[in-house]
Protein backbone atom coordinates (compact mmCIF):
# COMPACT_ATOMS: atom_id res chain seq x y z
CA UNK A 1 0.00 0.00 0.00
CA UNK A 2 3.11 2.18 0.98
CA UNK A 3 4.30 1.59 -2.24
CA UNK A 4 1.34 2.36 -4.42
CA UNK A 5 0.58 5.69 -2.96
CA UNK A 6 4.44 6.95 -3.56
CA UNK A 7 4.25 5.71 -6.66
CA UNK A 8 1.20 8.15 -7.68
CA UNK A 9 2.34 11.20 -6.29
CA UNK A 10 2.93 13.79 -8.75
CA UNK A 11 4.97 17.48 -8.29
CA UNK A 12 2.76 20.41 -9.02
CA UNK A 13 1.48 20.80 -12.90
CA UNK A 14 4.03 23.57 -14.38
CA UNK A 15 1.13 25.00 -17.14
CA UNK A 16 -1.91 24.58 -13.93
CA UNK A 17 0.47 26.95 -11.69
CA UNK A 18 1.58 29.27 -15.09
CA UNK A 19 -2.08 29.68 -15.73
CA UNK A 20 -3.70 30.22 -12.55
CA UNK A 21 -0.67 32.82 -12.15
CA UNK A 22 -1.59 34.75 -15.05
CA UNK A 23 -5.25 34.46 -14.56
CA UNK A 24 -4.53 35.77 -10.72
CA UNK A 25 -3.06 38.85 -12.68
CA UNK A 26 -5.60 39.36 -14.99
CA UNK A 27 -8.71 39.82 -12.30
CA UNK A 28 -10.00 42.97 -10.87
CA UNK A 29 -7.33 43.84 -8.35
CA UNK A 30 -3.44 45.07 -8.50
CA UNK A 31 -1.22 42.36 -9.36
CA UNK A 32 -0.58 40.87 -5.98
CA UNK A 33 -2.89 42.81 -3.69
CA UNK A 34 -4.36 39.68 -2.16
CA UNK A 35 -0.97 38.56 -1.04
CA UNK A 36 -0.16 34.88 0.24
CA UNK A 37 -3.61 34.25 -0.69
CA UNK A 38 -2.82 34.23 -4.15
CA UNK A 39 0.11 32.13 -3.43
CA UNK A 40 -2.38 30.04 -1.80
CA UNK A 41 -4.39 29.77 -4.58
CA UNK A 42 -2.26 29.24 -7.18
CA UNK A 43 -0.42 26.31 -5.07
CA UNK A 44 -3.61 24.59 -4.97
CA UNK A 45 -3.84 24.71 -8.81
CA UNK A 46 -0.50 23.08 -9.28
CA UNK A 47 -1.15 20.53 -6.78
CA UNK A 48 -4.55 19.94 -8.72
CA UNK A 49 -3.22 20.00 -12.22
CA UNK A 50 -5.81 22.26 -13.40
CA UNK A 51 -6.68 26.20 -13.07
CA UNK A 52 -8.91 27.04 -11.09
CA UNK A 53 -8.89 24.23 -8.81
CA UNK A 54 -11.79 22.82 -7.71
CA UNK A 55 -12.97 24.42 -4.20
CA UNK A 56 -11.29 22.23 -1.25
CA UNK A 57 -14.67 21.30 0.37
CA UNK A 58 -16.07 19.74 1.88
CA UNK A 59 -13.33 19.22 4.68
CA UNK A 60 -12.63 15.88 6.81
CA UNK A 61 -10.24 16.07 9.85
CA UNK A 62 -8.89 13.31 10.91
CA UNK A 63 -7.74 13.44 14.86
CA UNK A 64 -4.78 9.80 15.14
CA UNK A 65 -4.72 8.95 18.63
CA UNK A 66 -1.77 7.40 20.38
CA UNK A 67 0.51 7.07 23.27
CA UNK A 68 4.31 7.24 23.93
CA UNK A 69 6.30 5.11 26.05
CA UNK A 70 8.58 8.38 26.83
CA UNK A 71 5.71 9.68 28.87
CA UNK A 72 7.15 7.47 31.50
CA UNK A 73 10.17 9.82 31.88
CA UNK A 74 8.21 12.51 33.08
CA UNK A 75 8.17 15.07 30.14
CA UNK A 76 4.58 15.67 30.81
CA UNK A 77 2.94 17.23 33.84
CA UNK A 78 -0.41 15.42 32.80
CA UNK A 79 -1.35 11.62 32.99
CA UNK A 80 -1.58 9.25 30.07
CA UNK A 81 -5.01 8.39 30.62
CA UNK A 82 -5.98 12.02 29.00
CA UNK A 83 -5.25 10.60 25.69
CA UNK A 84 -8.41 8.13 25.90
CA UNK A 85 -10.39 10.61 28.16
CA UNK A 86 -9.60 13.35 25.46
CA UNK A 87 -10.80 10.62 22.66
CA UNK A 88 -13.89 10.10 24.13
CA UNK A 89 -14.67 13.83 24.59
CA UNK A 90 -13.83 13.92 20.52
CA UNK A 91 -16.45 11.43 20.46
CA UNK A 92 -18.81 13.43 22.31
CA UNK A 93 -18.67 16.83 20.37
CA UNK A 94 -16.50 18.45 23.18
CA UNK A 95 -13.42 19.20 22.19
CA UNK A 96 -12.30 22.75 20.66
CA UNK A 97 -11.54 20.83 17.54
CA UNK A 98 -15.01 19.82 17.29
CA UNK A 99 -16.62 23.64 17.67
CA UNK A 100 -14.16 24.64 15.57
CA UNK A 101 -15.00 21.86 12.85
CA UNK A 102 -18.64 22.78 12.90
CA UNK A 103 -17.76 25.95 12.53
CA UNK A 104 -15.89 25.22 9.32
CA UNK A 105 -18.35 22.85 8.32
CA UNK A 106 -15.82 19.62 8.08
CA UNK A 107 -16.12 16.15 9.30
CA UNK A 108 -14.64 14.78 12.20
CA UNK A 109 -13.14 11.27 12.45
CA UNK A 110 -11.05 9.60 15.54
CA UNK A 111 -8.50 7.15 14.64
CA UNK A 112 -6.67 4.68 17.28
CA UNK A 113 -3.25 3.79 15.73
CA UNK A 114 -1.73 3.32 19.71
CA UNK A 115 -3.84 4.18 22.19
CA UNK A 116 -3.06 2.49 25.35
CA UNK A 117 -6.15 1.25 26.09
CA UNK A 118 -9.16 -0.75 24.12
CA UNK A 119 -11.70 1.82 23.03
CA UNK A 120 -15.35 1.21 23.02
CA UNK A 121 -16.29 1.10 19.91
CA UNK A 122 -18.27 4.37 18.94
CA UNK A 123 -19.49 6.47 16.08
CA UNK A 124 -16.49 8.36 14.40
CA UNK A 125 -14.14 6.24 15.84
CA UNK A 126 -11.93 4.21 13.68
CA UNK A 127 -9.89 1.26 15.09
CA UNK A 128 -6.11 1.00 13.53
CA UNK A 129 -3.94 0.23 16.41
CA UNK A 130 -0.51 -0.81 16.15
CA UNK A 131 0.18 -1.10 19.57
CA UNK A 132 -0.73 0.14 22.89
CA UNK A 133 1.54 3.03 22.64
CA UNK A 134 4.82 2.70 21.19
CA UNK A 135 7.42 2.24 23.49
CA UNK A 136 10.38 4.91 25.32
CA UNK A 137 12.22 6.24 22.42
CA UNK A 138 15.12 7.40 25.16
CA UNK A 139 15.56 3.63 25.69
CA UNK A 140 15.90 2.57 22.42
CA UNK A 141 13.49 2.71 19.25
CA UNK A 142 10.08 3.57 20.00
CA UNK A 143 9.15 1.65 17.54
CA UNK A 144 9.77 -1.36 14.98
CA UNK A 145 10.24 -0.60 10.95
CA UNK A 146 7.31 -2.70 10.43
CA UNK A 147 5.43 -0.72 12.60
CA UNK A 148 6.08 2.08 11.51
CA UNK A 149 4.91 1.04 7.80
CA UNK A 150 1.65 -0.48 9.21
CA UNK A 151 1.69 3.19 10.90
CA UNK A 152 1.91 4.71 7.47
CA UNK A 153 -0.48 2.52 5.81
CA UNK A 154 -3.31 3.24 8.19
CA UNK A 155 -3.01 6.90 8.09
CA UNK A 156 -3.11 6.39 3.74
CA UNK A 157 -6.35 4.04 4.17
CA UNK A 158 -8.07 6.42 6.23
CA UNK A 159 -7.08 9.16 3.43
CA UNK A 160 -8.66 7.30 0.75
CA UNK A 161 -11.56 6.35 2.87
CA UNK A 162 -12.10 9.72 3.83
CA UNK A 163 -11.25 11.41 -0.40
CA UNK A 164 -13.73 7.97 -1.66
CA UNK A 165 -16.71 9.55 0.69
CA UNK A 166 -16.41 12.77 -1.09
CA UNK A 167 -13.77 14.32 1.02
CA UNK A 168 -11.54 17.39 -1.30
CA UNK A 169 -10.08 18.86 1.91
CA UNK A 170 -8.07 16.62 4.18
CA UNK A 171 -7.29 18.64 7.98
CA UNK A 172 -4.36 16.58 10.08
CA UNK A 173 -5.24 16.32 13.88
CA UNK A 174 -3.48 14.31 17.01
CA UNK A 175 -3.65 13.62 20.51
CA UNK A 176 -1.56 11.74 22.44
CA UNK A 177 0.09 13.38 25.48
CA UNK A 178 3.63 13.42 25.59
CA UNK A 179 3.91 13.43 21.91
CA UNK A 180 5.85 16.64 21.07
CA UNK A 181 8.69 14.64 22.48
CA UNK A 182 8.44 12.50 19.77
CA UNK A 183 7.95 15.36 17.53
CA UNK A 184 10.87 17.27 18.52
CA UNK A 185 13.08 14.64 17.86
CA UNK A 186 11.80 13.78 14.62
CA UNK A 187 12.13 17.72 13.71
CA UNK A 188 15.50 17.73 15.67
CA UNK A 189 16.52 14.84 13.27
CA UNK A 190 15.29 15.64 10.12
CA UNK A 191 16.06 19.39 9.80
CA UNK A 192 19.32 18.98 11.68
CA UNK A 193 18.47 21.73 14.48
CA UNK A 194 19.84 21.54 17.86
CA UNK A 195 17.42 19.51 20.40
CA UNK A 196 17.35 22.95 22.52
CA UNK A 197 15.88 25.27 19.36
CA UNK A 198 13.01 22.86 18.52
CA UNK A 199 12.27 21.71 21.72
CA UNK A 200 9.15 23.60 23.17
CA UNK A 201 6.89 23.50 26.31
CA UNK A 202 4.42 21.07 24.54
CA UNK A 203 0.99 21.55 27.04
CA UNK A 204 2.94 23.99 29.61
CA UNK A 205 5.42 22.40 31.90
CA UNK A 206 7.93 24.31 34.51
CA UNK A 207 11.76 25.52 33.58
CA UNK A 208 13.00 21.87 35.44
CA UNK A 209 10.65 20.09 33.38
CA UNK A 210 11.62 21.68 30.25
CA UNK A 211 15.63 20.70 30.93
CA UNK A 212 14.52 17.07 31.66
CA UNK A 213 12.64 17.35 27.97
CA UNK A 214 15.29 18.89 25.94
CA UNK A 215 17.85 16.33 27.34
CA UNK A 216 15.84 13.40 26.78
CA UNK A 217 15.56 14.29 23.21
CA UNK A 218 19.69 15.20 22.94
CA UNK A 219 19.99 11.27 24.28
CA UNK A 220 17.46 10.24 21.90
CA UNK A 221 19.03 11.41 19.40
CA UNK A 222 22.50 10.59 20.20
CA UNK A 223 22.10 7.08 21.09
CA UNK A 224 19.97 6.83 17.26
CA UNK A 225 22.89 8.49 15.39
CA UNK A 226 20.03 10.79 14.41
CA UNK A 227 21.77 13.91 14.31
CA UNK A 228 22.33 14.01 10.38
CA UNK A 229 19.56 11.93 8.93
CA UNK A 230 19.85 11.84 4.76
CA UNK A 231 16.63 12.47 3.21
CA UNK A 232 15.93 9.02 1.89
CA UNK A 233 13.18 6.76 1.82
CA UNK A 234 14.88 4.12 4.51
CA UNK A 235 16.34 6.37 6.50
CA UNK A 236 13.05 8.55 7.15
CA UNK A 237 11.61 4.87 8.11
CA UNK A 238 14.87 4.12 10.60
CA UNK A 239 14.12 7.75 12.40
CA UNK A 240 10.07 7.46 12.41
CA UNK A 241 10.93 4.13 13.62
CA UNK A 242 13.39 5.29 16.58
CA UNK A 243 11.52 8.55 17.75
CA UNK A 244 8.10 8.97 16.30
CA UNK A 245 4.74 7.80 17.63
CA UNK A 246 2.00 5.94 16.13
CA UNK A 247 0.05 9.05 15.10
CA UNK A 248 3.05 10.86 13.45
CA UNK A 249 3.32 7.64 11.13
CA UNK A 250 0.03 7.85 10.64
CA UNK A 251 -0.52 10.96 9.47
CA UNK A 252 2.77 11.09 7.22
CA UNK A 253 0.46 8.38 5.59
CA UNK A 254 -2.28 10.84 5.64
CA UNK A 255 -0.14 13.42 3.57
CA UNK A 256 1.30 10.72 1.37
CA UNK A 257 -2.71 9.64 0.35
CA UNK A 258 -3.74 12.88 -0.19
CA UNK A 259 -0.86 13.99 -2.02
CA UNK A 260 -1.60 11.07 -4.29
CA UNK A 261 -5.44 11.62 -4.80
CA UNK A 262 -4.93 15.31 -5.66
CA UNK A 263 -6.66 16.18 -2.77
CA UNK A 264 -4.81 19.13 -1.11
CA UNK A 265 -3.83 18.37 3.01
CA UNK A 266 -4.12 21.58 5.30
CA UNK A 267 -1.34 20.98 8.25
CA UNK A 268 -1.84 21.84 12.20
CA UNK A 269 0.90 21.99 14.44
CA UNK A 270 4.08 20.63 15.43
CA UNK A 271 2.88 17.13 15.36
CA UNK A 272 1.30 17.63 11.49
CA UNK A 273 5.28 19.36 10.92
CA UNK A 274 7.15 16.81 12.31
CA UNK A 275 4.99 14.06 10.21
CA UNK A 276 5.52 16.26 6.98
CA UNK A 277 8.60 16.26 7.23
CA UNK A 278 8.54 12.57 7.01
CA UNK A 279 6.42 11.96 4.74
CA UNK A 280 8.55 14.42 2.42
CA UNK A 281 11.48 12.11 3.02
CA UNK A 282 9.48 9.50 1.47
CA UNK A 283 8.64 11.59 -1.34
CA UNK A 284 10.15 15.80 -1.87
CA UNK A 285 6.75 16.32 -4.09
CA UNK A 286 4.37 15.73 -1.74
CA UNK A 287 4.92 19.15 0.13
CA UNK A 288 3.30 20.70 -3.13
CA UNK A 289 -0.35 19.21 -2.16
CA UNK A 290 0.15 20.75 1.75
CA UNK A 291 -1.16 24.28 2.95
CA UNK A 292 0.76 24.98 6.44
CA UNK A 293 -2.73 26.05 8.23
CA UNK A 294 -0.91 27.81 10.97
CA UNK A 295 2.83 28.59 12.99
CA UNK A 296 2.58 27.15 16.08
CA UNK A 297 4.24 28.74 19.20
CA UNK A 298 6.14 25.88 19.40
CA UNK A 299 9.49 26.18 18.35
CA UNK A 300 9.53 22.90 16.20
CA UNK A 301 7.14 23.50 14.27
CA UNK A 302 8.76 26.61 12.32
CA UNK A 303 11.88 24.83 11.72
CA UNK A 304 9.74 21.84 10.10
CA UNK A 305 8.11 24.58 8.17
CA UNK A 306 11.03 26.18 7.20
CA UNK A 307 12.77 23.48 6.34
CA UNK A 308 9.54 22.14 4.33
CA UNK A 309 9.48 25.51 2.88
CA UNK A 310 5.88 26.30 3.26
CA UNK A 311 4.39 29.43 4.55
CA UNK A 312 1.40 29.58 7.38
CA UNK A 313 -1.55 31.44 6.72
CA UNK A 314 -1.69 32.08 10.18
CA UNK A 315 0.36 32.63 13.60
CA UNK A 316 -2.65 32.96 16.69
CA UNK A 317 -0.08 31.28 19.09
CA UNK A 318 -1.62 28.32 18.84
CA UNK A 319 -0.62 25.30 20.52
CA UNK A 320 -3.45 23.21 21.35
CA UNK A 321 -3.62 20.57 17.91
CA UNK A 322 -6.24 18.34 17.52
CA UNK A 323 -6.32 19.91 14.14
CA UNK A 324 -7.52 23.46 15.88
CA UNK A 325 -5.38 25.36 13.50
CA UNK A 326 -5.81 23.61 10.55
CA UNK A 327 -9.59 24.18 10.66
CA UNK A 328 -9.16 28.04 11.33
CA UNK A 329 -7.19 28.01 8.05
CA UNK A 330 -9.91 26.40 6.53
CA UNK A 331 -12.46 28.70 5.41
CA UNK A 332 -9.45 31.11 4.47
CA UNK A 333 -7.78 28.51 1.27
CA UNK A 334 -11.44 28.07 0.40
CA UNK A 335 -11.49 32.08 -0.23
CA UNK A 336 -8.28 31.90 -1.96
CA UNK A 337 -9.62 29.42 -4.52
CA UNK A 338 -12.90 31.14 -4.97
CA UNK A 339 -11.21 34.43 -6.18
CA UNK A 340 -9.99 32.33 -8.89
CA UNK A 341 -13.74 30.84 -9.72
CA UNK A 342 -15.61 33.75 -9.31
CA UNK A 343 -13.49 37.26 -9.29
CA UNK A 344 -14.29 39.18 -12.70
CA UNK A 345 -11.41 39.89 -14.99
CA UNK A 346 -10.58 43.23 -16.51
CA UNK A 347 -12.06 42.44 -19.68
CA UNK A 348 -15.01 40.53 -18.86
CA UNK A 349 -16.11 43.20 -16.27
CA UNK A 350 -14.62 46.16 -18.52
CA UNK A 351 -12.20 47.78 -16.67
CA UNK A 352 -9.90 49.73 -16.90
CA UNK A 353 -6.29 48.71 -16.37
CA UNK A 354 -3.55 50.70 -14.91
CA UNK A 355 -1.26 52.65 -17.34
CA UNK A 356 1.95 50.36 -17.80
Amino acid sequence: MLAETLAAIRPADPRALADARAHQDRLTKPRGSLGALEEVSIRLAGAAGVSPPPMPEPAALAIFAADHGVHARGVSPWPQEVTVQMVANFLAGGAVANAFAAQAGASVTVVDVGVAADLPDAPGLIKRKVAYGTADLSAGPAMTVDQAVRGLEAGIQVAGDLVDSGARCLITGDMGIANTTASAALVSAFTGRDPAEVTGRGTGIDDETYELKVGIVRQAMRSHALADVASSPSEALRALAAVGGFEHAAIAGFILAGAAARVPVILDGVISGAAALVAAALDPAVTDHCVAGHRSAEPGHGAALDHLGLRPIMDLELRLGEGTGGLLAHPTVCAAVRVLHEVATFDSAGVTEKSV
